[in-house]
């Protein structure tokens, strides 16, 4: 199959950042690809990611040393080696995973975390981890097979290079627990459901989030709701936060999922609820999770986590690379 279209970028995780530099590279993905694009900080000490070589027969093509591009055949293997660039005065430990992505109104989106599809599969990183020392770099290999019997179709992905930060002796760290999950009637039987939060950290949360339910009567799935409440919750204290539904929700049971964030900490908890027909109830939850990936922003902390952008269009009974 031939090569199409470049596409690629590397971003900060706060959403704001990949909203900015994705768009840049978006309007040329509409061919499949594999893209890994060079990032390479400059004015601002950073984690960067750039490709190291280019396939052979694009060799003369400028593009193909910041993109990789590849339609790709059933039974197709390919390999590429980037290079992950440290420009901070500390080590830093950098993962490296593939993660499901989209085009969403001419927009290239990563998925958060390690979300898994067909493309992601195909995808291993090796290693899988690295240490990179101040004002240094160290090499890694995205190797992508593709099954033989691989679905026909389109696909993307991305390849995140994440950077979790330590804070400094002298620094607080902000940290939550959802504790429970109360369902209740208000005077007016409409249902709501509070997340019960403990600030279990050194600072002040100013807490948002959003409540799905999912797996109710029927099989029906409502939400998101947004969860409201707490202005700001003081180290050390409890409080909780309120979505309030719609009358007509029925009473259950459901799966209900609540996430709540306060700046780049997140949290998840869920368990199976009912609301009651008058008063509360009240349901413990597993433990809250820790979202998996918590990058580095620009202008929050001391390094960017770069990505590189990563898009696969298979076509059966054609292969060139």
């Amino acid at each position: 199959m031939r090569s199409s279209h470049h596409c690629t970028s590397f971003v900060a995780r706060r959403i704001a950042s990949v909203a900015a530099l994705i768009s840049a590279f978006a309007l040329l993905a509409s061919g499949s690809a594999i893209s890994a694009a060079q990032s390479s900080p400059t004015q601002n000490e950073g984690i960067g990611v750039r490709l190291l070589e280019a396939p052979s027969n694009n060799g003369s093509d400028p593009r193909a040393r910041v993109y990789i591009v590849d339609h790709l055949a059933p039974g197709t293997t390919i390999s590429r080696r980037f290079e992950v660039t440290n420009t901070t005065g500390e080590a830093a430990d950098v993962r490296l995973y593939p993660s499901a992505a989209g085009i969403d109104r001419g927009q290239f989106t990563g998925a958060a975390g390690q979300v898994a599809n067909d493309l992601t599969t195909w995808t291993s990183i090796a290693p899988a981890q690295v240490r990179v020392d101040a004002h240094s770099a160290a090499g890694a290999v995205a190797t992508i097979a593709v099954p033989q019997d691989a679905p026909p179709g389109e696909q993307y992905a991305v390849l995140w290079a994440e950077v979790r930060s330590a804070p400094s002796p002298q620094s607080p760290v902000a940290h939550f627990a959802i504790e429970s999950l109360t369902a209740a009637r208000s005077d007016d039987g409409t249902p709501v459901l509070e997340a019960n939060v403990r600030n279990t950290g050194g600072r002040a949360l100013d807490l948002k989030g959003r409540l799905t339910l999912g797996d109710g009567p029927g099989g029906l799935n409502a939400g998101p709701f947004s969860v409201e409440g707490i202005t700001t919750l003081a180290p050390g204290t409890t409080g909780a936060v309120t979505a309030t539904l719609n009358k007509d929700i029925p009473p259950g049971p459901w799966n209900a999922s609540v996430t709540l964030e306060s700046g780049l900490v997140e949290r998840s908890a869920a368990t199976q609820i009912t609301f009651p027909d008058s008063g509360s109830a009240e349901f413990g939850v597993p433990g809250s999770r820790h979202l998996p990936a918590v990058f580095i922003g620009l202008g929050v902390l001391a390094l960017i986590a770069g990505v590189t952008a990563i898009a696969l269009r298979r076509r059966a009974r054609r292969n060139s690379i």
